[in-house]
């Protein structure tokens, strides 16, 4: 898309990169109603730097739209902060991405079992594209149904139970132990 422009303020974070800036967004988009600045890492800035953004931020024209993203908001400048709407994301809670992937199979048609919608939904941490991507790699491998056994396969993961049985066998083989070197001592 032409009128999305990224910009990586790792690499491009000195005042030379931000008057460049401020010269293009004076030019009106070429086919949206705006022109979108992604600015990436924005917090990479230098401080010369975010104080020649600010009157770009402070009377943006009004066909230009600005997303500052960082991972570090503390690191921006309060004077900065003030000039923007701010939205945290966050990751998706485990039990929302089964509850959409539940919806996915519902409408496609296809059988799952809950608990494996959960265990994709687990290894997706928090992220849907990728827990939908995966439940459509196990309709794929699997046909009509994504079950929890296709799916610990597909992942190279182990049964809950089976963690269990073993965390309860080294505990008890520990407490032999522990109980036979007491006795000896």
């Amino acid at each position: 898309m032409i009128d999305l422009i990224e910009i990586d303020a790792a690499s491009n974070n000195s005042v030379d990169d931000i008057r460049e800036l401020r010269e293009r967004v004076g030019f009106r988009p070429s086919e949206g109603q705006f022109k979108i600045y992604i600015i990436d890492e924005v917090h990479m800035l230098s401080t010369s730097a975010f104080n020649a953004l600010l009157k770009t931020l402070e009377e943006p024209p009004p066909h230009t739209r600005f997303i500052l993203a960082t991972t570090e908001p503390h690191k921006i400048p309060a004077t900065v902060i003030s000039r923007c709407q701010r939205f945290d994301f966050r990751r998706i809670p485990v039990p929302e991405i089964a509850r959409h992937l539940a919806h996915i199979a519902h409408e496609e048609q296809v059988r799952a079992e809950p608990d494996a919608l959960l265990a994709i939904a687990r290894s997706a941490q928090g992220c849907m594209r990728d827990a939908i991507s995966l439940l459509d790699q196990m309709l794929a491998y699997g046909g009509d149904a994504v079950t929890l056994t296709q799916v610990q396969r597909v992942l190279g993961a182990v049964d809950s139970r089976s963690v269990a049985e073993l965390v309860d066998a080294l505990a008890a083989a520990t407490w032999a132990a522990a109980s036979r070197s007491s006795i000896a001592s």
